[in-house]
């Protein structure tokens, strides 16, 4: 193995580790190499983000000629570049809401932190500073920004920061494996998970809430897919209350649910939405937060008191970034990648059911192409979440990446992948699982 010096301060990582990390030097379609040249299918599209594979010649292409033609320039001031103003057109005739307009940025974290922004200034313009607050799902992730990392539901990415910020509040996980779920239908969950969204609001008063963040299917936090007819509900109490609702499709947009957006997909009706990691299939930093034309219109209005919307990034709109998100959205379409999303998902689930009841698995699920294997925690002595470590290490000396989150294995293969290659995916799971089973009671690696 190559050796590299300590020099990075590696994300979600700890710094105290002195082993080697994996380095990753090329990738092909849905394969990528290391510096050893140990090939591995990857079967979580990088970070759930290189939706269309890797190294395709149209979004290089795209990028080496807006890179000679425009290389850079900013979006501030009512000064703009062409390609910025056309991929805000692309996103307007695609949009599964009333549009208003987009405001771009370069991470999900930043769209979600942008998306707060707007419903505070939304709600000033309203002449209701008071209402400041953002409700999130425990288990929900939106980043790791001050904000967007409040907003977030997992307790790793607030230990060490002082997170989350007083404003920032929560309502149980829609988890149908969680304890209070246990029981009872679906209907009488959901009924459950709505009562203590009322019941926060009632505590918090509706007049300091601003809005409501969520992921249609939570991603970070174990492909969580809520029970039938939640986010209806959810709807109902916002609209009573005049709070925001905020999609965050930063996973789940750009096909891998097999529709362009998981709020249309879901029947959601979102004031704002936010995207990421699938518009440029991570080829370029690039995000957007999509305004509904009820909150835009508010904001154009309001901000003849107020002033300009002091919000923003050098980077906003950068015209590398707009060029290859533009190309990823046209592939998109050219090839109807959702299209063969839809087609393709029984494969995966298919190959993933046959393990429902085994040994160790307490739960199978997915939807398009996200899925999940959840084993039993503390299983053959291990603590809980070693199960999940070990078969994701095992997968990786099999020559297949995936991720673990707790006891989860969390599959969300680039979009492209085939049927043929999910087999192959699924076999490596497999041999992995079976591997980890047979080691020694109470070892795990």
């Amino acid at each position: 193995m190559h050796s590299y010096p300590s020099t990075l301060l590696e994300p979600h990582t700890s710094p105290s580790l002195r082993t080697q990390p994996h380095v990753i030097v090329r990738g092909e379609g849905i394969t990528v190499w290391d510096s050893d040249g140990r090939s591995y299918l990857d079967g979580t599209s990088g970070m759930l983000c290189t939706n269309l594979g890797y190294s395709r010649p149209r979004l290089v292409q795209a990028a080496e000629r807006q890179m000679a033609r425009l290389p850079f320039f900013a979006t501030f001031a009512h000064r703009t570049n062409d390609v910025t103003l056309a991929l805000a057109e692309d996103l307007a005739r695609m949009s599964p809401i009333p549009m208003g307009r987009t405001l771009f940025a370069n991470s999900g974290s930043e769209a979600n932190d942008s998306a707060f922004k707007l419903a505070w200034y939304y709600h000033r313009c309203l002449g209701r500073p008071g209402k400041t607050k953002i409700i999130s799902q425990e288990g929900g992730y939106h980043g790791t920004t001050t904000a967007a990392g409040s907003a977030t539901g997992l307790e790793s990415i607030h230990s060490g920061f002082g997170l989350p910020l007083p404003c920032f509040v929560k309502v149980p996980c829609p988890d149908p494996l969680a304890p209070q779920a246990e029981g009872t239908t679906q209907e009488q969950y959901a009924d459950h998970l709505i009562a203590r969204l009322e019941q926060l609001v009632a505590t918090e008063g509706a007049d300091t809430i601003a809005a409501f963040i969520a992921e249609p299917i939570l991603g970070a936090g174990g492909i969580i897919i809520p029970p039938p007819g939640y986010y209806a509900r959810v709807q109902e109490v916002l609209a009573r209350y005049d709070i925001l609702f905020i999609a965050d499709e930063v996973v789940t947009a750009f096909g891998r649910t097999g529709s362009m957006f998981a709020t249309a997909e879901f029947g959601l009706r979102p004031d704002l939405v936010t995207l990421a990691k699938g518009l440029s299939s991570a080829y370029a930093p690039i995000s957007a937060v999509m305004v509904g034309q009820r909150v835009m219109d508010t904001i154009a209005e309001g901000s003849k008191g107020i002033g300009a919307f002091g919000h923003g990034f050098t980077y906003s709109g950068h015209p590398v970034a707009a060029a290859v998100a533009r190309e990823a959205l046209a592939v998109l379409v050219d090839e109807d990648i959702p299209g063969h999303v839809r087609d393709t998902a029984p494969r995966l689930m298919d190959c993933l059911d046959v393990f429902r009841g085994t040994e160790a698995v307490r739960d199978v699920r997915g939807y398009g192409f996200l899925a999940a294997v959840t084993f039993t925690a503390g299983v053959d002595g291990r603590r809980e979440g070693d199960m999940g470590a070990a078969v994701m290490a095992k997968a990786v000396d099999n020559g297949l990446l995936l991720r673990a989150i707790g006891d989860t294995v969390a599959f969300a293969p680039p979009l492209i992948t085939t049927a043929e290659e999910i087999t192959v995916m699924a076999d490596l799971f497999e041999k992995s699982y079976r591997s980890v089973l047979a080691e020694p009671r109470g070892v795990s690696r």
